[in-house]
């Protein structure tokens, strides 16, 4: 995507905070949460940040070797992932999140005593669709200079992440649901945009075709 400030910076930390997307679990949070404690939902926000966190550090990290262990190459690799993306745009175009919490994965987390780690961590935060963002942001040369973009993506999502979970019935009440629904429409947007430019890279590196 070049090297250029916004290629470099800007397109990872946008790209790795949007899918993640911490503001639109906020209502989830909120409702599996509902009896407990302002210092127990700030626990639980905190743990789910730094759970989430790692496991996209080490996918992002570890990707090249999982890719290379299933033979995949990083075009292919690029394709899905902006397929991965797209489809996770559309679901927050449409303020939706099917595919990374369903009514059944809720009710569970009702009745759970901390949900920190499921499904609040996995897979309404690191789900499918942040974690092969990061491996597809991820350089195959894992030099540091390269990654720490994308790094820094990853523990500045976390940082929003804690302060919007454990922030969240102030921003229950001050966007409503609505509002945060208008917010993420506003972030699949973007998402919908680098989904496609995940794949023309992808197509690109495979010499599918040249621009």
């Amino acid at each position: 995507m070049g090297g250029g400030f916004l290629d470099t910076w800007v397109i990872p930390i946008i790209s790795v905070l949007f899918i993640v997307d911490p503001l639109a679990a906020v209502p989830a949070f909120l409702t599996m949460t509902e009896g407990d404690t302002y210092d127990r939902r700030r626990a639980m926000a905190l743990k789910a940040a730094i759970v989430s966190t790692g496991i996209l550090i080490l996918f992002a990290t570890a990707g090249s070797v999982v890719l290379r262990i299933f033979g995949v190459t990083l075009p292919a690799f690029r394709i899905a992932g902006g397929v991965i993306l797209g489809l996770s745009a559309l679901e927050m175009l449409r303020a939706e999140r099917p595919s990374r919490e369903t009514p059944g994965e809720i009710n569970e987390g009702i009745g759970k005593p901390d949900i920190s780690i499921t499904p609040l961590s996995i897979p309404l935060l690191a789900g499918p669709g942040a974690i092969s963002t990061v491996m597809v942001l991820a350089p195959a040369n894992h030099t540091w200079r390269a990654s720490l973009p994308v790094y820094v993506a990853i523990l500045l999502t976390g940082f929003a992440t804690w302060m919007l979970l454990s922030r969240s019935a102030a921003l229950q009440k001050i966007l409503g649901t609505t509002g945060i629904h208008v917010m993420s429409r506003l972030m699949g947007l973007v998402l919908a945009t680098m989904a496609v430019q995940f794949i023309l890279d992808g197509l690109r590196a495979a010499e599918v075709f040249r621009l």
